[in-house]
């Protein structure tokens, strides 16, 4: 299971009132789960994930047996989660990416987005994973390395400014406020399973940060940012480079979380990883919000 599914996680984003999971258990055992956020939006009711959280989706306990009996029991215990849900007018979660079975979510009228995130798939090699690495992402590093100076600091809120120098240079809002990531932050360092990095020069400015967390299969690069005006320096190469190093001697593999933005995109993939395609899923069952998207599809024509 991994870190986003966990119980202290969602406590920490959303507290514990609002949340649930809905469970399949077999004898004592839990062997299915389906975590997931419960939210008013007016007079509907929303079943989502939190935010900064890139997936929860279904877990099941690990299958035995010939691959026609672990599809079937798969099918099943998917089934019966989705029977589990309370009443919603909407339903929204993301697959991690190791989950490619949503049929039996097909067959109850939810649809599917496909999206990418780039995975290093095996840390134990590093020098294998940096020749990997696109020349032109090794080039940035090196430059990096002349610039700024990289460490780990506990400092969330200089890292949240930094942060959201990012969003507002793309002129886009940002989805969580500082005492959201002050919440995450403070979980995550109890649990010891985060780092935070950072680039900066001579001068004290900060380049570029970085926040990565893990769990026992991988890390997850979560949050990044640098100072629009800093960028040249390609200090963000070095720090996921810097980050990399340092997964490896904490986990498996390392998650970029990757972005459908043309732009990130081609930055991690730069970096030699793997593409990978995780599935979103969601229902609408509120005629009202029905209504609404077709009138909105209608207009974007």
């Amino acid at each position: 299971m991994s870190i986003f599914s966990k119980d202290w996680w969602l406590d920490a984003l959303v507290g514990e009132e609002q949340w649930d999971v809905a469970i399949v258990e077999k004898g004592n055992d839990i062997v299915a789960s389906l975590p997931y956020v419960t939210k008013s939006r007016g007079i509907f009711k929303v079943l989502t994930m939190p935010k900064l959280t890139p997936f929860i989706g279904v877990w099941t306990r690990p299958l035995d047996g010939k691959y026609v009996k672990k599809l079937s029991n798969e099918m099943d215990l998917y089934e019966q989660l989705i029977e589990k849900l309370p009443a919603y007018d909407y339903f929204q979660t993301s697959f991690h990416y190791s989950v490619t079975n949503w049929l039996p979510f097909y067959w109850k009228q939810f649809k599917q987005e496909t999206n990418y995130t780039y995975v290093i798939e095996n840390l134990e090699n590093l020098d294998e994973v940096y020749e990997n690495f696109k020349p032109k992402c090794r080039g940035s590093i090196k430059k990096a390395k002349q610039l700024v100076n990289v460490y780990s600091d506990d400092d969330i809120e200089k890292f949240y400014y930094v942060n959201k120098k990012t969003f507002d240079r793309q002129g886009a809002e940002m989805s969580y406020d500082l005492d959201y990531v002050k919440r995450l932050d403070a979980a995550c360092a109890q649990k010891q399973c985060r780092k935070i990095f950072f680039a900066e020069d001579d001068q004290q400015r900060i380049h570029s940060v970085l926040y990565v967390v893990w769990d026992q299969q991988s890390a997850y690069c979560l949050m990044t940012g640098s100072d629009p005006q800093l960028r040249s320096s390609q200090a963000n190469s070095l720090l996921a480079w810097e980050a990399i190093k340092y997964s490896a001697s904490v986990t498996k593999s390392f998650d970029f979380e990757g972005s459908m933005i043309p732009g990130v995109e081609k930055f991690y993939r730069s970096f030699g990883a793997i593409q990978k395609p995780y599935l979103s899923i969601s229902k609408t069952n509120s005629f009202l919000i029905k209504l609404r998207n077709f009138i909105v599809d209608e207009f974007m024509r």
